[in-house]
């Protein structure tokens, strides 16, 4: 290793941090808007039309696939790799991807046509394909590391959501109206991402069309695509199912239930988009920082994720108060709770598997965790509904930690239990404290969990001085 090579992939390490925490700041107050204006979309619309509404958002994440192919995750990882061909990278994918859209929107309206919801069609469509359009340019910023433009990003969209979904609401609008207001928010967020990418010079934005080239990198990006599909399935193809079987209200009943669950997962990702680049350039640099990083990254995942199941499982019905849930939707959610840990665990597994290069591991490490959610979605929602549907993506999550720990420690292996164990314990701690709590008013019962959580974490030595010494180095500024 070179010399001149450390400084490049130490200062890319110690920019991680502050991205980290820059994009999850960013992340929290947008999600915290979205469940706002979920909490008036949700109770405007009421469960039915609700339940239309999130069917078509579900058809949509399946079918956003063929927009993407996996090049969005592909293209990160390469311009992060390759700075100076970001510019030729960048204007090949603009111009593949205005293919890739139309197939999507063709086949994603003749979809909602056949499941009874083609009223949401060409909004929907037009959503999915400016949506991939945003992805990708936006990546560009993770790339590059210069996450205070996508926190702008962030924010602005979700302000453009918010201000449309309170109007309509107002206005007594009705689903189609919705569905274009996030069209809107995502046409906003590619336009502001190409003006920021040209002004500030990271990048020409050009249009360019190289056959051979894109070929190439569909052919490559085909494992990300795999995964893509799969990992939609898993998460979305519950939906399909339910609304099969069942009413669309019971639809309704297990969304809303699941947007305070689906609202978690923004933790983990946003540090998982940051996180996934450093463990790339790691892999082909440095494989001692590339075991150490892996551990850490799992063991923060941990220590965010343990308490998150533990607090939701025992404080579900304040929460549902607070979001002015449906009632149905309240054990719904109770078991969902217990599926949180293993969400932000994945994160750790899905970079991994992407940084070394094995993205044909997480296609089998999601096709394994398909198998398990579609042949128990299958098996039990014509019986117990949209209870059977939580409970499998319950199962589904365990089975993806499984896979996924088991395909990286073929190389990397990860001590998981000497890792998190003292985490684990702590939160217990906090769970024996919140259930005392529990039928008291969340303002009292959150903080007080926090604080025994965090009193265990101390009284363990869960976090070591180390540990907190890298991550003080990580939030300071390094030397340019």
């Amino acid at each position: 290793m070179s010399t001149e090579a450390a400084p490049a992939y130490a200062r890319l390490g110690s920019r991680a941090v502050r991205n980290s925490l820059l994009v999850l700041g960013a992340r929290v107050v947008s999600r915290l808007v979205a469940l706002f204006t979920v909490v008036i979309l949700a109770n405007h619309l009421g469960d039915t039309r609700y339940g239309r509404y999130v069917t078509m958002v579900a058809y949509s994440a399946l079918v956003s696939v063929l927009a993407d192919f996996g090049l969005n995750t592909l293209y990160t990882r390469e311009a992060a790799r390759d700075p100076q061909r970001l510019t030729g990278y960048l204007a090949n994918l603009l111009t593949g991807k205005a293919v890739l859209g139309l197939l999507a929107f063709v086949v994603f309206s003749v979809l909602l046509v056949i499941v009874g919801v083609g009223e949401l069609a060409v909004p929907g469509g037009v959503l999915l394909v400016l949506t991939t359009y945003s992805a990708l340019l936006r990546n560009t910023f993770y790339a590059l590391g210069r996450l205070e433009f996508e926190a702008i990003a962030i924010l602005g969209e979700i302000g453009i959501q918010a201000a449309g979904i309170i109007a309509g609401a107002r206005l007594g609008a009705d689903t189609p109206f919705f569905v274009w207001v996030y069209a809107t928010s995502a046409a906003a967020t590619a336009l502001y991402s190409g003006i920021v990418i040209r002004a500030f010079g990271l990048a020409g934005i050009r249009l360019a069309f190289d056959l051979s080239f894109l070929w190439g990198w569909l052919r490559t990006a085909l494992p990300f695509a795999v995964g893509f599909l799969l990992t939609n399935l898993y998460f979305r193809v519950d939906v399909p199912i339910l609304q099969h079987f069942k009413p669309f209200r019971e639809v309704g009943w297990y969304q809303f239930a699941y947007k305070p669950f689906e609202a978690l997962q923004f933790v983990p990702l946003a540090v998982q988009t940051v996180v996934y680049p450093v463990l790339g350039v790691y892999h082909r640099q440095n494989q001692e920082l590339l075991r150490r990083a892996y551990q850490q990254f799992f063991k923060v995942l941990v220590l965010l994720g343990w308490p998150l199941t533990v607090g939701t499982f025992l404080l579900v019905h304040p929460i549902g108060r607070l979001f002015r849930l449906f009632p149905e939707s309240e054990p719904s959610l109770r078991i969902l709770a217990l599926a949180i840990v293993f969400l932000f665990a994945n994160s750790a597994f899905t970079a991994m598997l992407y940084a070394i290069d094995r993205q044909d591991r997480f296609a089998w490490t999601t096709g394994i965790a398909v198998v398990v959610n579609v042949v128990l979605n299958l098996a039990l929602i014509p019986l117990y509904g949209y209870l059977a549907a939580s409970a499998t993506t319950v199962i589904t999550e365990a089975a993806f930690s499984v896979a996924g720990w088991w395909f990286v420690a073929r190389r990397h292996p990860l001590p998981w239990l000497r890792v998190s164990w003292r985490i684990l314990l702590a939160g217990l701690l906090m769970g024996v404290v919140l259930y005392f709590l529990a039928a008291r008013s969340i303002v009292i019962s959150a903080p007080a969990g926090l604080i025994a959580y965090l009193a265990g974490l101390a009284v363990l030595r869960a976090v070591t001085p180390d540990e907190l010494r890298q991550f003080a180095a990580g939030l300071r500024r390094p030397a340019a």
